[in-house]
């Protein structure tokens, strides 16, 4: 998955466990989800941080890799 696909599997996921006011319903049972949602947010947010490296000084070999790893490809599919 990519940084963006992380992202919006974390939102789909809370999307389901929502209230209609917007806030997340926590019951037991669905604090798997909850933390699954979690992990795909903290990717999302590793890919957001490392795809703004270069013009933090990260190597170009290191941006190269992260792009591979978590960027989305300019034909639009899996990377």
């Amino acid at each position: 998955m990519t940084g963006p696909e992380h992202y919006r599997e974390a939102e789909r996921l809370l999307q389901g466990l929502m209230t209609e006011r917007g806030d997340v319903y926590v019951e037991e049972g669905n604090e798997q989800v909850i933390g699954i949602a979690q992990a795909h947010a903290t990717l999302a947010l590793a890919a957001a941080t490392a795809m703004s490296g270069t013009a933090n000084g990260m190597a170009r070999v290191d941006f190269n890799a992260w792009d591979k790893a978590a960027g989305v490809p300019l034909d639009g599919g899996d990377a």
